[in-house]
């Protein structure tokens, strides 16, 4: 059963479909004791079709047609994958669904005063004494490279950008597949192209909600330090002294506009983020986006 079990597992992994394909075949072969190709054309693809005699989940019977090799094996096997896929439905664990309830009540600091000065307050008990020890400006630097560590190492370890890849490449294989059936006027092909387009939405939800997750840990950190910049900035003594920026000149205050809405702290954080954010990057050759 082990090996027909990491033949399974492997067959859905690199393409979920055939977790349906295996169930029908499996099911045509023990309803008629054998099957063939026509008995399930309507329902596979050849490609499908093909993949299952290759890994040897089906064998020939002698000319008959084919037979499950370890029709026990695939029951078991079958049984653990929809086991996962209702334990992991979302790819979101419990503790990614309490990240993401914090995230929303970190999210009223922006309106709520009350929160905001609860949070400000706490996080100002470790970054006080940074402050203390260097300009405001270089502490929006420091907090701009560690949220952006922390961002791109969360990425790293939490987006699936091998599956993202997977998909793209089976979408331009449909899409192939649907030129060459149009060109045959082939339209039993066409429409099992359009079932599996469909089938790979449905997948394709699926994979966008668990890209999410890296973010809601993401937001986890960078909340309350922008919470923290927010509740700051106005406590700020004006030491007579202006503020250059890049591309604005000289700025009064931490808090003066400078791009539409954004104050002159906000626009600072976002070009020490964007800039070594990127480094980190490529530092430590973090791919954030399929190949």
């Amino acid at each position: 059963m082990a090996r027909t079990g990491e033949k399974i597992d492997r067959l859905v992994a690199d393409d979920a479909s055939m977790e349906t394909a295996i169930q029908t075949v499996l099911a045509t072969a023990e309803e008629q004791g054998t099957v063939a190709w026509g008995d399930v054309s309507d329902e596979l693809t050849s490609g499908q079709w093909g993949r299952l005699i290759e890994t040897g989940l089906l064998v020939d019977a002698d000319g008959d047609g084919f037979v499950i090799d370890d029709p026990d094996g695939v029951h078991e096997a079958l049984e653990e994958t929809d086991a996962d896929a209702e334990d992991d439905d979302s790819g979101w664990s419990t503790w990614d669904k309490l990240a993401g309830v914090g995230v929303i009540a970190l999210f009223l600091g922006y309106s709520m005063t009350s929160i905001r000065n609860l949070v400000g307050g706490s996080i100002d008990l470790i970054l006080g004494p940074l402050e203390s020890l260097l300009p405001f400006y270089l502490v929006i630097l420091v907090l701009a490279t560690l949220t952006g560590l922390w961002s791109t190492l969360l990425q790293d370890n939490l987006m699936d950008m091998s599956g993202m890849s997977q998909h793209q490449e089976k979408m331009e294989e449909l899409n192939e597949r649907r030129e060459a059936a149009q060109e045959r006027g082939d339209q039993e092909e066409l429409d099992r192209i359009q079932q599996e387009q469909m089938d790979m939405m449905s997948d394709q939800l699926g994979a966008f909600t668990k890209q999410f997750r890296p973010m809601v840990w993401i937001m986890l950190l960078t909340i309350p330090v922008f919470l923290w910049m927010y509740w700051r900035v106005p406590q700020l003594a004006v030491d007579g002294n202006a503020i250059v920026m890049p591309f604005f000149g000289s700025k009064e205050s931490w808090g003066a506009g400078t791009l539409g809405p954004w104050p002159a702290w906000l626009f600072w954080y976002f070009i020490c983020s964007l800039s070594f954010t990127q480094i980190i990057r490529k530092a430590l050759n973090v791919q954030t986006s399929p190949t």
